[in-house]
C-alpha cells in the first residue's frame, strides 16, 4: 500500500493550492484526481479577488497570474460596481483570468514542488483510526495517509462518506451556463426581463480603461434561467436551446458546446470542516450561487489557512488541536460568503419589488463607508479572525509594507515566500522576546508606514508583530513582548517539538 502524509481528493484550485502549501513545508502530499491531466473543458470561473492575489504574492507566484490576467479596479455585487481603487493593498483590483488558466498555473507550481498525482482516479471510500486513514481509490487499490482532505467539490464523496451534514437552503431558481458557438450574434451583456436575468459574453476579451471589451469571434459564454428549478443531472444541449427560446424567443442557432453546466441559488455549508483525520475545503465545505465570484477564491483561502497548520501537525511541531482552529476561523468566513451570495442572488430577481429594493440600495452601497465594508468582504481583504481583543491588526491580514532590513529593502510578503511564520521587530526599540525556534523567521526592520487597514484606515504602528504563514497577524507588541510566548506556543508550537 502506497503511503503519504496527506492525501488530497481533488485537483482543482483548492486542492492544488493546499498541495503547494504542504509541499513548501516539506510534507509528503499526493493528489487523487479523476482527470487524466490538468486540462479543463471550458474556461469555467472568471477570476481572482484581491486577497487571493495577495495570497499568491505571499508565496512569490503572483507574477504569472498577473501576466496572463487583466485587472479591473472593482468588484461587483448585484450589478453594483464597487470601486477598489482606495483599498490599502498592492492589488486594488479584481483579476480577470479564467479557471482553466488558474488551474494550469497552480499545477505548474505544485509539479515543480514535487507533488505526487494519482490519475485518473477518484476516492471511493476510506476508513480512519487513531493512526491514519486508509483511502480506497477507483482502481481498487488503497492509499494510506495520516490525513485525508476532501477538495472534491459540492457533491463531495469525502464529505458524504464522513457523514458530515450539509446544512442550508434548497434551490429556488436554477440557471444554465455554457461556452458555445452560435450561428446568430446574441445581444452581449446582462439583460433583465420578466423571464429572469440572462447574459451573453465572450470568452475572449480585454479591459480598456477599466471596461471589459469583447473581442471579435471566439466562443460565446451564455447564462440563461430555467423555467423550472432543476438541481440534479447533467444538462443537455436540448435543455439549453429550450431555455434560450423561453428567455429570448430564439436559441440563436446554438451548437458545439465546449462546456455546459447548471447552477442554482442553493446555499449549503458543512456543519463541520473536520472529522478527526478527515478535513474539507473549498466547495466540499460550502456551495452557493456564483454571484460575486467568491467560490474559487474562498476555496484557495481555505487551503492557505489549513496548509501550514496541517504541516505543523504532521511534522510534530504543533499538537493535533491546532487543526481545530481551521474550523473556528474558516466556518464563519464560509457563512459570510453564503450570506453575500444569497443576498446578491435575491437582488437579481426581476419582479418589481426586488427592482425597487435594488434601485434603493444601489446609491447607498457606493457611499464610502458601505462600499469599503462590502468590498472588504467580497474581496477578502476585510477578513478578521477572532483572536480576542487587542490592537486593530490582531487577526487581520498583515499589510504588505515596504521594509528596510539588514539585507536591504524588502516587502513584508517576500518574507512569507517559504510559508514560515515571521516575528517582525520594528524600529530601534529592542524588546525582550523568547526563543522562537527554527521554524519561525525572525526579522528586524525599519518601516515608515503608514499602517493602513481596509475600512479602518490608519492604525497605530506596533513595535513588533508575529505573522502566521498565511499572512494573518497572531500577536502585536507595543513596547513589550507581553503575550508573545503564549502566541508562539499557540500558533508555532514553540517548546512543543
Amino acid at each position: 500500500m502506497k503511503g503519504h502524509a496527506v492525501v488530497i481528493a481533488g485537483g482543482g484550485p483548492t486542492g492544488l493550492m493546499l498541495a503547494g502549501e504542504l509541499a513548501l513545508a516539506g510534507v509528503d502530499v499526493a493528489i487523487v484526481e479523476r482527470r487524466a491531466n490538468q486540462d479543463l473543458a471550458g474556461a469555467r470561473a472568471g477570476g481572482l479577488h484581491a486577497r487571493s492575489l495577495e495570497v499568491l504574492d505571499q508565496r512569490g507566484i503572483a507574477g504569472p497570474f498577473l501576466a496572463e490576467g487583466q485587472t479591473v479596479p472593482r468588484c461587483g455585487f448585484a450589478q453594483v460596481r464597487l470601486d477598489l481603487g482606495d483599498m490599502p493593498t498592492r492589488h486594488p483590483y479584481s483579476l480577470g483570468l479564467w479557471q482553466n488558466r488558474i488551474e494550469r498555473l497552480l499545477a505548474d507550481w505544485v509539479e515543480g514542488l514535487g507533488v505526487v498525482f494519482h490519475r485518473p482516479l477518484s476516492v471511493t471510500g476510506f476508513t480512519q483510526d487513531e493512526a491514519g486513514v486508509t483511502v480506497g481509490t477507483s482502481d481498487g487499490a488503497s492509499l494510506w495517509a495520516a490525513y485525508l482532505v476532501g477538495c472534491d467539490g459540492g457533491r463531495s464523496t469525502v464529505r458524504k462518506l464522513a457523514g458530515i451534514a450539509f446544512a442550508g437552503s434548497e434551490a429556488t431558481a436554477s440557471h444554465l451556463i455554457a461556452e458555445v458557438e452560435m450561428r446568430e450574434a446574441p445581444p452581449l451583456g446582462v439583460h433583465q426581463t420578466a423571464r429572469g436575468t440572462y447574459s451573453f459574453g465572450k470568452r475572449d476579451y480585454e479591459v480598456r480603461d477599466g471596461e471589459v471589451v469583447f473581442k471579435e469571434g471566439g466562443p460565446i459564454r451564455v447564462m440563461v434561467p430555467e423555467a423550472r428549478v432543476a438541481s440534479g443531472g447533467e444538462p443537455t444541449l436540448a435543455e439549453l436551446r429550450a431555455a434560450l427560446v423561453a428567455a429570448c424567443g430564439t436559441d440563436f442557432g446554438v451548437h458545439s458546446p465546449t462546456w455546459l453546466s447548471r447552477f442554482t441559488d442553493a446555499a449549503r455549508q458543512a456543519t463541520a470542516y473536520r472529522d478527526r483525520r478527515v478535513l474539507l475545503a473549498g466547495d466540499a465545505a460550502h456551495v452557493h450561487s456564483p454571484v460575486g465570484g467568491q467560490g474559487l477564491n474562498t476555496g484557495v483561502q481555505d487551503a492557505v489557512n489549513l496548509g501550514w497548520k496541517l504541516a505543523q501537525v504532521v511534522k510534530g511541531i504543533s499538537p493535533d488541536s491546532l487543526l481545530d482552529s481551521y474550523q473556528a476561523e474558516r466556518h464563519p468566513v464560509g457563512a459570510t460568503v453564503l450570506r453575500l451570495a444569497q443576498a446578491g442572488a435575491a437582488l437579481l430577481r426581476t419582479d418589481d419589488a426586488t427592482a425597487a429594493l435594488r434601485d434603493t440600495l444601489a446609491p447607498l452601497l457606493v457611499m464610502d463607508g458601505p462600499r469599503q465594508r462590502l468590498a472588504g468582504e467580497l474581496s477578502g481583504l476585510g477578513i478578521r479572525y477572532d483572536f480576542g481583543d487587542g490592537h486593530p491588526l490582531l487577526g487581520r491580514r498583515m499589510p504588505d509594507l515596504d521594509l528596510v532590513t539588514a539585507d536591504g529593502p524588502q516587502r513584508v510578503y517576500s518574507l512569507l515566500h517559504e510559508a514560515q511564520a515571521v516575528l517582525l521587530e520594528l524600529g530601534d526599540a529592542r524588546i525582550a522576546t523568547p526563543p522562537v525556534g527554527p521554524w519561525v523567521k525572525r526579522v528586524r526592520a525599519h518601516c515608515d508606514g503608514p499602517w493602513l487597514l481596509p475600512e479602518l484606515g490608519a492604525v497605530p504602528p506596533p513595535t513588533a508583530v508575529l505573522i502566521r504563514p498565511d499572512g494573518y497577524v497572531a500577536w502585536v507588541g507595543v513596547g513589550n513582548a507581553c503575550g508573545l510566548d503564549a502566541a508562539l506556543r499557540r500558533w508555532c508550537g514553540v517548546g512543543l517539538a
